[in-house]
């Protein structure tokens, strides 16, 4: 494997648990046959990352998500958090 493909896997590993243990909007972390609830938004965020988007821009798509996707009231605050180590993972790449 390829280092640049073992980084992507790294990336999108990362993506999904941050996803599922920190952002969770639905609170489906502790449900086993739910874990790949927010599958379809990892590789849109990896891409997001890898492109060095913003903090702000990696918000705005979490918050899209949550309050017209889901349709959810969303915790801003807290999509802010998620947000900030979303983006602190171009770091790493």
């Amino acid at each position: 494997m390829s280092k640049k493909s073992n980084n992507a896997k790294l990336l999108y590993n990362k993506v999904s648990t941050i996803l599922l243990k920190e952002w969770d909007p639905i609170g489906i972390q502790n449900i086993p046959e739910a874990q790949d609830e927010y599958n379809d938004y990892i590789s849109p965020i990896c891409e997001l990352v890898i492109s060095g988007k913003s903090e702000h821009e990696i918000f705005n798509y979490l918050w899209w998500i949550e309050t017209e996707h889901m349709g959810l009231s969303g915790g801003e605050q807290h999509t802010k958090i998620v947000a900030k180590k979303l983006a602190a993972l171009a770091e790493t790449l």
